[in-house]
């Protein structure tokens, strides 16, 4: 699985997941890309699962770039345990993912296939997303 080589502060706040994505909103090395439109935590399960059904799909065409990395630790407390005594360890990784963000992007391949292993890839996020192209930017 997805997760930072290091950081500087082992463990986060929550945050808030205001507004939308600016900055990954637009398509900047392939042809089509997966595009969130509602707002989540993306873990690194779930990128690792849409990437397998992808390449899956394109069976060994065209070429793949993953736009999300989960660089936000989320603890967890064992179960059980009482109250009190500090926050938990790291369980996992996330990537905050709000509206307009690019998850994937394929080029190299058919509108077809895309479709396909767009929508395989779609079933395994958690939020509603949507396959955009160059042709519809241009």
């Amino acid at each position: 699985m997805l997760e930072p080589k290091r950081r500087k502060h082992r463990k986060e706040f929550r945050g808030k997941m205001r507004g939308k994505a600016y900055r990954g909103s637009t398509l900047s090395f392939g042809e089509y890309g997966l595009k969130a439109m509602e707002r989540a935590w993306l873990t690194s399960a779930q990128i690792e699962a849409g990437r397998r059904a992808i390449t899956h799909s394109i069976k060994r065409g065209g070429k793949l770039w993953v736009r999300a990395f989960p660089d936000k630790p989320v603890t967890a407390r064992p179960a059980g345990q009482r109250m009190g005594s500090g926050k938990g360890d790291i369980d996992r990784y996330v990537a905050v993912v709000t509206p307009g963000k690019i998850i994937y992007e394929v080029t190299g391949i058919s509108y077809e296939v895309v479709k396909v292993a767009f929508a395989m890839a779609s079933a395994k996020m958690p939020f509603k997303t949507r396959l955009v192209s160059k042709e519809e930017i241009v």
